[in-house]
Order: structure tokens, then sequence, then C-alpha cells
């Protein structure tokens, strides 16, 4: 019996290594790359090195500022459009788990701002990881995104919802530079939810809802803004949602878990391992993007709490890898435990073993109550077990980025306008950068 309770954890792994292999290779033709096309060839292979992936690995498409005109032209402004295409992003469909998204280096597009934003433009279910070499506005990344999501799903989106989306996400930011960031993210996605969920189409009652949320986050708005949030509600509110999945992304960027179970999640996270994790919205991709890539001071920001799937922290690495907690799981799980190596020792006078000394000891003793000595209660339960696997959160404040200004705050409105650019703090070949601060996307 001792033997089987050992054999089991090692056929198990062996069996989840050989299941998983076909699906790796299926997964890999379904994710996308989008470049930049203005960035040189060391900054395309540093995106590549940061996205975790190789140009052979996936399908890759490259982004022009023709590209980013063909949605912005009309809704952003010609400073925000700019005329270099620096933004770059990583996309990859899943079938479940809502949108998930990481930023790096977007100064002024948030990852919070990216996935409501698609769910506008009709994506459901997603992992996207958007980021530049060196610090950009962000505004022009939308577009790259819905093209690489087309490209992986192969699901053509509306163009008209595609317009809508980059109408939000210009609405939210020209709020975000009177409110906060977080002010004017929250009271978006709460306006959207109430419009699509309750199928409000006329002027006053999303006028209505608007001043509800507005009132809920203590939020003083313009006349001005909350016309341009009207309209843009309305335009939202002639397009058919999936609720299901826009209430999964609303929670998802409201830091909620939704609990599926002990086991549930641990097959999840076994599966994730060997699959990359593209039939979940765990954060895939997201998880083996390399920050260091982006420099010390890159500005980072993600949908997923805890962003990457390295330990940081000593006391998580003494706890050991992943192949040393499956195996202490299905051991524990199946009766195999340390109990299993005391049972095995012998001792060298008598020639027992661990188990028949363990019972000749506590045949010997006696309990005050009339018991043998044992503790009924003491075998290890599930309960026992501890969560080992969360990985620590990582920081996402920036350092001073050299330009006088601390890069992890809010870009405000001369920023923006002006498109200011870090000029070569992340290791990556920024020449051409400076020149283009007023054009940068």
């Amino acid at each position: 019996m001792k033997k089987i309770k050992k054999i089991i954890p090692i056929m198990m792994a062996a069996a989840l290594t050989c299941a998983s292999l076909p699906i790796t290779a299926e997964a890999d033709g379904a994710k996308v790359v989008t470049i930049g096309a203005n960035l040189t060839d060391e900054q395309k292979k540093s995106m590549y090195d940061y996205f975790g992936t190789t140009p052979e690995a996936v399908n890759t498409i490259e982004v022009t500022n023709t590209d980013e005109r063909k949605y912005m032209e009309g809704i952003a402004s010609e400073a925000q459009i700019g005329t270099q295409t620096y933004s770059c992003s990583y996309v990859e469909p899943t079938t479940s788990g809502g949108i998930q998204v990481k930023v790096g280096n977007l100064t002024f597009v948030t990852s919070s701002m990216i996935a409501s934003t698609l769910l506008t433009s009709g994506v459901e279910n997603c992992n996207v990881v958007a980021a530049a070499p060196f610090e950009v506005s962000g505004t022009g990344a939308l577009t790259g995104i819905m093209m690489a999501y087309e490209k992986a799903s192969g699901e053509t989106l509306s163009e008209e919802q595609k317009s809508a989306a980059t109408e939000e996400l210009v609405t939210t930011g020209a709020l975000a530079d009177s409110i906060g960031k977080e002010d004017a993210e929250k009271l978006m996605n709460e306006v959207k939810k109430e419009v699509i969920e309750n199928g409000l189409t006329d002027a006053d009652n999303i006028q209505d809802a608007i001043t509800d949320a507005a009132k809920d986050h203590n939020i003083t708005l313009t006349e001005e803004q909350m016309a341009q949030i009207n309209s843009l509600m309305k335009n939202i509110s002639k397009y058919d949602y999936d609720v299901n999945s826009l209430k999964q992304t609303l929670e998802n960027l409201e830091g909620k878990v939704n609990d599926s179970g002990f086991f549930s999640n641990l097959w999840t996270s076994i599966k994730d391992f060997f699959t990359g994790g593209s039939d979940s919205g765990d954060g895939g991709i997201i998880n083996g993007t390399k920050d260091e890539v982006l420099g010390d001071n890159a500005v980072i920001d993600s949908t997923l709490e805890p962003s990457g799937s390295e330990s940081n922290t000593d006391e998580d690495k003494e706890e050991g890898g992943f192949w040393d907690k499956v195996t202490g799981f299905f051991k524990n799980l199946f009766g195999g435990s340390d109990k299993d190596e005391e049972e095995d020792k012998e001792d060298p006078e008598t020639g027992e073993t661990g188990e028949n000394i363990v019972d000749n000891e506590n045949e010997n003793s006696e309990d005050p109550f009339g018991g043998t000595g044992l503790d009924e209660n003491s075998e290890t339960d599930g309960s026992d077990l501890t969560d080992e696997g969360t990985p620590a959160a990582d920081g996402t404040s920036a350092a001073d980025d050299g330009t006088g200004n601390d890069a992890g705050n809010p870009a405000d409105a001369n920023d923006i306008e002006n498109n200011t650019a870090a000029s070569g703090q992340t290791g990556t070949d920024n020449t051409d950068a400076a020149a283009d601060k007023e054009n940068t996307q």
C-alpha cells in the first residue's frame, strides 16, 4: 500500500504532462503579437523578449499610424493620434474568465481602460499585454489589440463597436484628467454596467444612471462631461452584449475573485502550468511577461493583482517549486506523507519498522481518560493544506522617470497634449524617441 501511495502522484503528473503536449502547440497558433511600425529592429526584439515569446512562436501584425487613424480620427485629437506608432500588444483569446489586461510603459492608458473598452468592441474573453519599449501615452494601443484579437480568434468585430470602444477610451481618458484615473474608471464601468444590464436607451434614463453613479462615488461632473458620457452610453446601448461576460470582466476590474473550489482551482493551476492558461481567465500570457526588459522605471499596471508567475520572496522560494507542490498535494491526498517516511524507518536493535515502534510505544502509554494515548483526530485533513501557490504581488509604483514627474502618477493634461515620452531609461534603443515626443502613441 505504501508503494502505491508513492507511485500515484508520479503517475498523475506523468498523465498530465502527456495530455498537455498537443494543447501547447495548438494554443501557440492562436496567439498574436502586434508591433509598432516605427520601432527599430532592436526595440522590436525587446518587445518579444518582454512578452516572453519569439516571432516564430506567434503570428505577428505590424501596426501603422494609418491603422490607428482609421478608428481614432474624429474622436481623438491630433496630438493623441500623432504620426508615429510605438505601442505593441500580445493577445490570447480564451474561452472563459472575461478580459484580463496588463500594460507596461503606457502612461495614459490603464489596464482597466483597455479591458473595459475591449468589452465595448465586442470581445468577451481574452488575455492581453500592451506595452512599449519606452514610455508612451498608449492611446493607439487599442487599435492593435483589436486587430490582434480578430486575427487570433478568427472573429470579425463590428466596425461600429470598435469605433465606440475608441470613443470610450478617449472619453475616459479626458475624464481621468479632471477627476483622476481611478474615479473615472469606476464611474464609466458602473454606468456602462447599468446601461447594458437594464437595457437603458433613453437619454433621460442614462442621465439618471450617470447621476447616481457620480453620487455613489462622490464625484462632481460638469454639464459638458455629463453630456459626453451620455452620448457615449447611448451609442453603446445600440449593441447587444453578453451580460455574463460583462459581469465577469467588471468583477475582474473590481478585484473580485470567483472561488470555484479547491480541486477545481488546483486542476486549473496544473493545466495552466502545462498549457499556458489559454482556457481560463487567470492571466495566461500575462504571467510570462518579463518586466525587467522594460527597465527599472517602467510603469506596470495589471487587472490581475499578482503580476507574473515568478516568486518574489525568499519565503516563497524556500517553499519549493510548482512540481514539488503538485507532488506534495497528491501525496497528502492519497495518504502519502511524512508519516510514511517514519513507517519505513527500521529500528536497528529490533528490526521493526517505524510503524510498529510507534504502535508499541503507544500501547504502553495510558490516557488518564481511558484512551490509548493516540489522538484520533490528528490525521491531516484537507483543511490543513495551505495555499502555497499564491505569487507575491509585484510593486506597481514607478520611480522618477527623469523628466521631473513621477512616472507612477497619472499624466496631467499638459503631459497628454505633448505626449511626453521617456528618452532612454529602459535599456532599449530610444534614439528616435525624443525627437518624436509630440507624436508618440
